[in-house]
């Protein structure tokens, strides 16, 4: 049966995404309502954005205690409330300097035009001669220069011509990187856990390798940790896994707390100080509401230690999702509340799976048709995460028996 609501964001909204066949119009927790009055179990979390859980009673008190105080007057003037958000921000990551901005692709284009600048007032790499090498496989962002670092063909086909200056080598290998620098190299933007490219984790101490060939090299290591930061992978970072810190840093999603768009990019001093009044800037970027709401999220993340439970469940979860039997699994992998389940693709889609999910009451999302994403609130409990499991693997036995069948 066709549902008007879907029938009306088709005729009015770009087609620009695949949605799964649901309205929401609720959600508390680790779940969320449809307008038929279904429950459902949220295992996407917004692509890790709502890792405190829907509505948290904390962030819903802030935001409107916040927005019937001062909302937005710009970064023409200062306010009472960014400075003590980054500087808790900077406490928590390392940190020297923060430069507050509003998506996670903004986040990433700050990173990379002081990246550049640095490049040429530091290090003195000639002008526009500046690199900036990614990895095969990355997620970034969407925005113009962002998919030209990308090697997803969708991403980039019919948005050329792309800046130059944009190189690409294999993920999980240090080697590539260190061939790769040259005297011109500014960056290495990397992701710890490649997202959107499956769950993908690299081989064990290869942050570790990387920050040693770009410290001897003096190359920037920028780390993106809009989906990985702040809890999901069992550390507040996911860099702390390999003992490292990098010379960038920059965050999103979660730092919103499920509410508003809110991130940073966080840096060394010697970076940041790159940057002159009128170089950079975002009208929202550093606005009380958002600064407001993001303070409050670090303190929840802290205070109920979200990143020990995102490990502990994550381990469960993980432990309990490779004991499924079945040949539609090609590989299951991750590290905290960030699991991807890839799907043999000659025998069944993830979006399949995905939609059967659905009609069983748990939300999630394929990823380049091949891997089921698993990446819940971080409060989520066990029993929830166990029921979760037996859904994946009754699915999976509904599309066996149904191949077998024909």
């Amino acid at each position: 049966m066709s549902n008007p609501t879907i029938e009306l964001e088709n005729r009015y909204c770009a087609h620009n995404y695949h949605p799964l066949p649901v309205v929401l119009v609720r959600g508390e927790g680790a779940y969320v309502w449809d307008d038929q009055g279904n429950r459902y179990l949220d295992m996407m979390s917004a692509y890790s954005a709502v890792s405190h859980g829907h509505a948290h009673p904390r962030l819903v008190r802030k935001l409107v205690e916040q927005a019937g105080t001062l909302s937005i007057v710009s970064r023409a003037f200062h306010t009472d409330k960014l400075a003590p958000f980054l500087k808790r921000a900077c406490e928590l990551a390392g940190m020297d300097v923060a430069l507050p901005m509003n998506t996670g692709a903004e986040a990433v284009e700050t990173a990379m035009k002081a990246a550049r600048k640095w490049a040429y007032t530091v290090k003195g790499v000639a002008d526009d001669q500046a690199e900036i090498i990614a990895c095969h496989g990355n997620f970034h962002g969407r925005t113009i220069a962002i998919v030209g670092l990308s090697s997803e063909l969708q991403y980039r086909q019919g948005f050329g011509p792309f800046p130059a200056g944009l190189e690409l080598i294999p993920f999980g290998d240090a080697d590539a990187l260190e061939q790769a620098i040259t005297p011109n190299t500014a960056a290495f933007l990397v992701e710890p856990i490649q997202g959107e490219g499956g769950i993908v984790i690299p081989p064990e101490g290869y942050l570790a390798r990387c920050r040693e060939i770009c410290r001897r090299n003096d190359v920037l290591l920028i780390c993106d940790e809009v989906q990985t930061g702040l809890g999901r992978t069992g550390k507040l970072f996911a860099f702390q896994h390999d003992g490292i810190s990098p010379d960038g840093l920059i965050l999103g999603k979660a730092l919103g707390g499920g509410i508003l768009p809110v991130s940073m990019f966080l840096a060394r001093r010697e970076v940041m100080d790159v940057f002159r009044p009128g170089d950079h800037g975002s009208t929202f970027g550093g606005n009380p509401l958002a600064a407001a709401i993001g303070l409050e999220a670090l303190h929840i993340l802290v205070e109920e230690d979200l990143a020990a439970g995102s490990a502990e469940k994550g381990a469960w979860l993980l432990e309990r999702l490779r004991r499924i039997n079945s040949d539609l699994i090609r590989e299951v992998r991750g590290r905290g509340l960030f699991i991807g389940i890839e799907i043999e693709s000659s025998r069944a889609s993830a979006r399949e799976v995905c939609e059967r999910l659905m009609k069983r009451g748990l939300l999630s999302k394929e990823t380049h048709e091949t891997v089921v994403r698993l990446a819940p609130p971080l409060a989520v409990d066990r029993q929830a995460l166990a029921w979760a499991a037996d859904q994946i693997e009754s699915v999976l036995e509904e599309i066996e028996a149904v191949r077998q069948a024909s």
